[in-house]
């Protein structure tokens, strides 16, 4: 959530700003600000709205000349989105300026005393606060401020911060939210995560929790809350340029889908050695594998679907209890843990802050916790016993495609892994596994390019109210994120449910021409989900069916049949979501819909 880029160096501040927040709209937000210091003031401008008004504002960032400058996409927790309210944010003499992402929680208990102190408030956020503790503590040295104001502060925040008293220096601060540092040709800057920076440098400083880096033209130095000065280590980003840009197609999510194949056999390929499953990163030998007495897997969004997913796919496999918590959930319901459970925390950026909580917390009660994320250096990969990382490269989309089969990859490995160590499928078993693993990327790819069918089916369903999707078994977990797909970016209503659920309350809302997608990929349950189907026909539904090849009778039952290719049941997922995906595009493509940055949605939910 929010975007911050702070640039100092030899070249003019405001164009690398505007360009870096650009790389960064796929977070989401609803208003944009830069501040610049050419010298002799700090100059503001911000606006509500999207970057291109802030653009316009500042004809592209040359009307604000200057070296120096901090730019911040704002998507609104604490006051209305609004010009006022928008970022920078400056004390009361214009001489401190201050972009923020996370929350001040103790916000309020600060504001009252500053406005006893005298200090006066022009904005709704939480975010003033800091300028004016900022102005309160500081006596000519930067860095002494900022710590005072770190020990007052209670909540999450990355900061970039300017002082007019220090022209040659950038501020930058982070606590539980993500900010990054690099280094380029002639200067530094500062981001909240790698997109902004990959036309600049290649080379990043991750900044970890409660740390402070004062930045100049050539220089980097990087301080703890006891202003001791502390020594990093640059990471090298492999990501090519070219995969953070749309590359020709009309859409990130739709070139995103198009990259599933490839990450997808990315995902795979280091872990399958000959016909054995090598996760070299678990960390974890056969025998404490066999120690194993529960899993619990915590996730949010997406990548909670996944996890759902997942634990159909290792208590099959692998024979071990399996939990699935939503990440916001699973603090306030004082979860059991112990030393022989083993927590998956699922997160595509690494920085999702319930799931960062739930793993401190998993790790304060004694479990070991292996994260599956797709950020190197993010948070949760560095704060895990262990990490899996899916191999995804950048997503930019808001609605996940790419990250996510990747993440049910991964997940059907782990229970592979397991399953092999704890001796529950034989040789033969494990073969099979392999082999239909492998084929995935293909299938996925056949899938795509047949399309077609499903734009011309999106297109006669664009003034949709309502859309429910029901399944069984893994198809429910499919149910899940095909809904998610199709609401979060076309802003249709939309439900999954258990199939067996629809008796108990949920058929009542069918009626003449409600959409109902019904998901069967599962053998087993076939006819089970047939009797669904008819139930809904019967009461006025249009059925959309999504079912493996060769399963002829579901003509029968539906109005429309989506086939997908026949692979081993346990991964069925990878395959039936494709079509689902490609269907909620498609809908919202229609619709005129920002695909790209749904209204009100975020890439990365730093807050809780």
């Amino acid at each position: 959530m929010c975007g911050i880029v702070g640039y100092i160096g030899e070249k003019q501040a405001a164009p690398i700003l505007l360009d870096g927040l650009s790389k960064l709209e796929y977070r989401g937000y609803d208003s944009a600000g830069i501040a610049v210091y050419d010298g002799e003031q700090i100059h503001l401008t911000k606006s509500k709205g999207r970057l291109k008004v802030l653009g316009e504002l500042t004809h592209d960032g040359e009307t604000m000349p200057g070296t120096l400058g901090i730019g911040h996409t704002r998507w609104a927790t604490h006051g209305e989105p609004s010009d006022a309210n928008a970022h920078p944010h400056m004390n009361r003499d214009k001489s401190i300026a201050v972009v923020h992402n996370g929350i001040i929680e103790n916000y309020l208990k600060l504001k009252k005393r500053l406005i006893d102190k005298g200090y006066e408030f022009m904005s709704d956020t939480d975010t003033e606060v800091v300028a004016h503790l900022l102005d309160r503590y500081y006596d000519g040295n930067p860095l002494a401020a900022i710590i005072k104001v770190m020990h007052r502060m209670e909540g999450s925040y990355a900061l970039g911060i300017v002082f007019k008293d220090h022209p040659d220096q950038l501020f930058a601060v982070r606590k539980d939210s993500p900010l990054i540092v690099g280094h380029t040709q002639g200067g530094n800057i500062i981001a909240s995560d790698v997109p902004a920076v990959l036309k600049y440098t290649r080379d990043v400083y991750f900044m970890e929790n409660e740390e402070v880096v004062c930045i100049r033209r050539d220089s980097l130095e990087f301080y703890n809350v006891d202003e001791e000065q502390i020594e990093k280590e640059p990471v090298h980003i492999d990501w090519d340029v070219d995969a953070a840009e749309k590359g020709g197609y009309e859409h990130f999510m739709l070139k995103e889908m198009y990259e599933q194949p490839k990450a997808i056999t990315d995902t795979i390929s280091p872990r399958i050695k000959g016909r054995d499953i090598v996760i070299e990163e678990l960390g974890m030998t056969d025998e404490e594998i066999r120690q194993i007495g529960k899993i619990m897997i915590v996730a949010c969004g997406s990548a909670y679907h996944a996890g759902v997913t997942g634990k159909y796919v290792l208590e099959g496999m692998a024979k071990i209890p399996v939990e699935v918590d939503l990440a916001s959930e699973f603090r306030y319901r004082d979860p059991l843990l112990d030393e022989k459970t083993l927590v998956i925390i699922i997160s595509q950026s690494g920085e999702t802050a319930d799931s960062l909580a739930a793993l401190r917390e998993s790790k304060e009660r004694g479990a070991k916790v292996l994260g599956i994320v797709n950020v190197i250096g993010s948070s949760i990969a560095r704060e895990a016993d262990n990490v899996m990382y899916t191999w995804a490269g950048p997503e930019i989309a808001v609605a996940t495609t790419k990250a996510y089969s990747c993440q049910l990859i991964a997940l059907y490995l782990l229970a592979m892994k397991f399953a092999a160590a704890r001796g529950t499928v034989t040789e033969k078993e494990m073969d099979a596994y392999i082999d239909d693993l492998k084929r995935i990327p293909d299938q996925v790819e056949m899938l795509l390019n047949n399309k077609n069918r499903i734009q011309k089916f999106a297109n006669r369903y664009l003034a949709a109210i309502d859309v429910f999707f029901i399944g069984r078994g893994v198809d429910y977990a499919i149910s899940l994120e095909g809904s998610l797909k199709l609401k979060e970016i076309s802003y249709i209503h939309s439900e999954a449910y258990a199939a067996g659920e629809l008796k108990h309350g949920t058929i009542s809302l069918i009626e003449d021409g409600t959409l109902v997608v019904a998901v069967l990929t599962q053998e087993k349950l076939y006819k089970k989900m047939l009797s669904n189907m008819v139930e809904v026909r019967t009461r006025g539904a249009f059925v959309l069916a999504v079912t493996n090849e060769g399963n002829d009778e579901v003509e029968r039952a539906a109005d429309y049949v989506i086939y997908v290719p026949r692979t081993n049941s346990y991964f069925a997922n990878s395959l039936a979501i494709v079509p689902l995906q490609l269907f909620g595009y498609y809908i919202a493509v229609g619709k005129g819909c920002d695909v790209d940055k749904p209204r009100n949605l975020a890439k990365s939910v730093t807050v809780e």
